[in-house]
This record gives structure tokens, C-alpha cells and sequence, in this order.
């Protein structure tokens, strides 16, 4: 076992306080940002300008979907204290890619360019982006496992932390940096090999929900229907959505038309 004596705060200035949650989710979007910036570079048919004017709206509309994710999924508390709902603490990976998702396809309704291809360009950063956001759960003790005994189960130690102190739990957290990390590859190793353009979007989305779907059985959160999490039911629905459209749409590209 493992054991996690680490304050979720990084630093504090004045009155502020600094977590490592925030830190990493900063870093996680300055990930993907410069994932897309490095992919014009690399001769992506978008320019330099539209990829910074998505960051723009899609940023924002990934913050606010995320926030409205989580506080449906803890109705219970909220409406307790609705003066927490605007400014709290809590977010979910899942409301961040879906609403991100929906923001920038708004703004490619209005700019011309192909949401697909820009999805397709977008997924591997996207599941890197999801691996250093991970790193922040971990840190900040959220997102942990139930309780286990498994040999790399972590216990965590400091008083500050969001995790159960003392308790052995499933380190969630780390199975799921471990997984985007293996779906990056996987997604490196696929692009441009699904026509039309958004197939790699689609992939992605579904590897990811089928993900979700299974870890959150060993994961601490509340029921949401069916005794089943939110993620899990927002899982379901994308699968359901993605694989029924890569069965009618997706192709795989042969050699020869990679170049065409």
C-alpha cells in the first residue's frame, strides 16, 4: 500500500490559496492548447488564429458545462446551499469535454472550418489533457476508489486531504492516468487511418465512456440513476450515440488513400 501525506494546496499568497488540483487543470489546458498550436505547426489544415478563437469559446463553455455536471450529479447538497453554486470547488472531466465539444462546434457553424477535422486533430491532446488533470485528483485526495486491500491501494495521511483519511481505497486516480496514457498511444497510432473526418473523435469518445463505465463501479461517488453514477449514465448515452455512428459511417483508409 501506498500512503499520500501531501497537502492539496501548493502554495498560498496573502489570503489565496493555491491547490494542485487548479495548477494541473491550468496545465492540462495549456496542454491541449499547445497540442493543437504544435498540430498547425505540423501542417494541420486550420490556422493559428481559429485554433486560439476555439480556445476561446471553447474553454469557457468546458468550465460552465463542467460546473453544471457537478452540481446535478450533488443536487442534494446544493440546493442546501445554493450560494456554493456559482464560485465552489467541483468539476467533472466529463462536463469539461462535452461542453468544450459543444462550444467549439458552435463556433464552427460560424467560422467554416470542419468540426471533424478538428475533433479528430483535438482527441489525442484531449485524452493527454485528461491524464494531467488526473495527476490534480490525486493530489487533492478527490476521485478516489472504494475502499480495498489491493497491494497499490493508497491511504491518504494529511488532514487537508479529500480522500477518506486512513482508509485503503482504490487509487482511481492513477488506473485512469495509466489508461488515457495507453488510449494517447492508441489514438497516435490511429489517426487518419478512419474516414470521414470525426471517426478518431468518436473513437475516442467511446473508448473513454466505456472506461468510465467500468471503473466507476469501484469508485466512491452517489447514485444517480439506477444505481448507477452520472458518468456512468452520460457513459451509456455516448456509446450508444458513438458506436451506432461509427457502425453507419466510419471506414478504415487503406494505405493508398492515406496520401489522397
Amino acid at each position: 500500500m501506498f500512503y499520500l501525506d501531501m497537502s492539496p494546496i501548493a502554495f498560498t499568497i496573502g489570503p489565496v490559496s493555491v491547490a494542485w488540483y487548479g495548477i494541473m487543470v491550468a496545465l492540462a489546458v495549456l496542454t491541449l492548447v499547445v497540442w493543437a498550436l504544435w498540430s498547425v505547426k505540423r501542417g494541420a489544415r486550420i490556422s493559428y488564429d481559429k485554433v486560439i478563437s476555439a480556445a476561446i469559446v471553447g474553454i469557457p463553455s468546458g468550465v460552465i458545462f463542467s460546473r453544471l455536471l457537478h452540481v446535478i450529479d450533488f443536487w442534494d447538497y446544493f440546493i442546501e446551499h445554493p450560494g456554493e453554486i456559482v464560485g465552489g470547488s467541483g468539476l467533472t472531466i466529463y462536463g469539461a469535454v462535452l461542453g468544450a465539444a459543444l462550444g467549439v462546434w458552435i463556433y464552427s457553424r460560424f467560422s467554416k472550418i470542419s468540426f471533424g477535422y478538428f475533433a479528430d486533430m483535438l482527441a489525442p491532446g484531449i485524452i493527454l489533457a485528461q491524464a494531467i488533470g488526473r495527476v490534480g485528483c490525486t493530489l487533492n485526495g478527490c476521485c478516489y476508489g472504494i475502499e480495498t486491500n489491493i497491494f497499490c491501494a493508497v491511504i491518504y495521511t494529511h488532514p487537508e486531504s479529500l480522500g477518506p483519511i486512513g482508509v485503503p481505497v482504490h487509487p482511481t486516480q492513477i488506473y485512469e492516468i495509466i489508461y488515457n496514457l495507453i488510449v494517447f498511444g492508441v489514438l497516435l497510432l490511429l489517426r487518419k487511418r478512419f474516414r470521414p473526418d470525426g471517426s478518431l473523435f468518436l473513437i475516442y469518445l467511446t473508448l473513454y465512456s466505456a472506461w468510465r463505465l467500468g471503473i466507476d463501479f469501484i469508485r466512491d461517488g452517489t447514485d444517480f440513476l439506477f444505481g448507477l453514477h452520472e458518468a456512468q449514465v452520460i457513459a451509456i448515452i455516448v456509446l450508444i450515440i458513438t458506436i451506432t455512428l461509427m457502425a453507419l459511417r466510419t471506414r478504415w483508409v487503406k494505405k493508398d488513400e492515406l496520401d489522397s
